[in-house]
C-alpha cells in the first residue's frame, strides 16, 4: 500500500468524486481510477459505492479513511521533523474569531511576519464552534476562541478576557432591556458564534425573543448596521469603543455572567511544533498570556 494510493483514496473520499480528486491531485482522472481499482483490489474490498452523484465510501471505505488520515499526517509531521530546521520556515495556518482578529491580533501578526518571512502564515476567520472543529480535524495548526473549551485532545492557554456590551445606533435613546429587545431586530454572526449564544442565552433566560434575527458574515457589516438603526448586537466592548467615540453607536453593559468572556488558544495535544509554530506561541505567551493559564507553550 503506497503513499501515493493512499493520497488518492483520500482525496476521493473528501471530495465525493474521482474527476474532483483527480483536480485536486492534478493527476489524470483514469490515474485515480486506477489508483483506486489498485487498493480495492489489494485490500480484497470495495472502497466506494458508485452512482451518478459520484462516489460513497462504503463502510470498508470509512475504515480504511481513518487509517490514511492518521497514516499520511504522521508521515507529514515526520516530513516536518527532519526538515525543520533552526530559521522558522514551512507552513503555519491559525484561526480566530473575527472581533479578536479585528483588535487583538493585527500587532501580533505583522511582527510575526515580519520577524519570520519565510513562513508561510494562512490566517482565517470564523464562529468558535467552527475553529474548534478545524483544530481537531487538523485543517488548522490553533486558533483564537472563546472559551473555557474542554477537550481531552486540545490544550488551551488563556490569552486574555473581554467585556461584552449590547450595542445600539447613537440615535436612540437608552433602552429599557433585555424587555424593549423584544421589539428589535437582533444582528448576529452566523450559527456557531460564542457572542450569539451568549446573547440568545440571556434572552432566553429573561423571557425575551426578539422580533427577528438576521445574519452577517462580517463584523464591519455588523457595527456598519448598527449604525444605520437597523438593530442591536453584543460585541466585545473594545471592538466599539472608538465608534462610541465617533457617536456612531451607543453600547450598555450586561449581566456580568453574560458579559465576561475569555479567549484562549487552543491547539492539538499531538500537534508537532515546527520552529516556527514554537516561535509563534511564544509571541502570544508574551503579549498576552494571562498568569493562571493552563497551558504549556514553548
Amino acid at each position: 500500500m503506497d503513499t501515493a494510493a493512499l493520497q488518492v483514496f483520500q482525496a476521493a473520499a473528501r471530495s465525493g468524486s474521482v474527476s474532483k480528486a483527480a483536480q485536486l491531485l492534478n493527476y489524470a482522472q483514469s490515474n485515480v481510477t486506477t489508483k483506486i481499482k489498485q487498493l480495492e483490489k489489494e485490500l480484497g474490498a470495495p472502497l466506494f459505492y458508485r452512482h451518478n452523484r459520484g462516489i460513497t465510501l462504503t463502510p470498508a471505505g470509512k475504515t480504511l479513511l481513518a487509517y490514511a488520515d492518521k497514516a499520511l499526517r504522521l508521515l507529514e509531521e515526520a516530513r516536518k521533523a527532519v526538515q525543520d530546521a533552526s530559521t522558522p520556515t514551512g507552513p503555519l495556518s491559525i484561526g480566530s474569531m473575527e472581533t479578536t482578529a479585528a483588535v487583538r491580533l493585527p500587532h501580533l501578526l505583522a511582527d510575526y511576519h515580519r520577524m519570520c518571512p519565510e513562513v508561510d502564515l494562512a490566517f482565517v476567520t470564523g464562529p468558535s464552534q467552527h475553529l474548534i472543529q478545524a483544530v481537531l480535524d487538523y485543517s488548522l495548526d490553533g486558533a483564537f476562541v472563546m472559551g473555557p473549551v474542554e477537550h481531552p485532545e486540545l490544550l488551551q492557554d488563556s490569552v486574555f478576557e473581554e467585556e461584552l456590551v449590547l450595542v445600539t445606533d447613537a440615535l436612540r435613546p437608552r433602552p429599557e432591556f433585555p424587555k424593549e429587545l423584544t421589539d428589535r431586530t437582533v444582528l448576529v454572526f452566523r450559527s456557531g458564534c460564542s457572542y450569539r449564544a451568549k446573547l440568545l442565552g440571556w434572552l432566553q433566560e429573561e423571557g425575551v425573543m426578539p422580533v427577528k434575527i438576521m445574519e452577517f458574515g462580517t463584523l464591519e457589516t455588523i457595527i456598519g448596521c448598527i449604525a444605520a438603526g437597523l438593530g442591536v448586537s453584543l460585541l466585545p466592548e473594545s471592538i466599539v469603543r472608538s465608534k462610541a467615540r465617533e457617536s456612531l453607536v451607543r453600547f450598555y453593559p450586561i449581566p456580568e455572567r453574560y458579559g465576561r468572556v475569555q479567549t484562549v488558544f487552543i491547539r492539538r495535544k499531538d500537534a508537532y511544533l515546527t520552529q516556527a509554530y514554537k516561535l509563534f506561541l511564544h509571541e502570544i505567551k508574551q503579549r498576552f498570556l494571562l498568569p493562571d493559564s493552563p497551558g504549556q507553550p514553548s
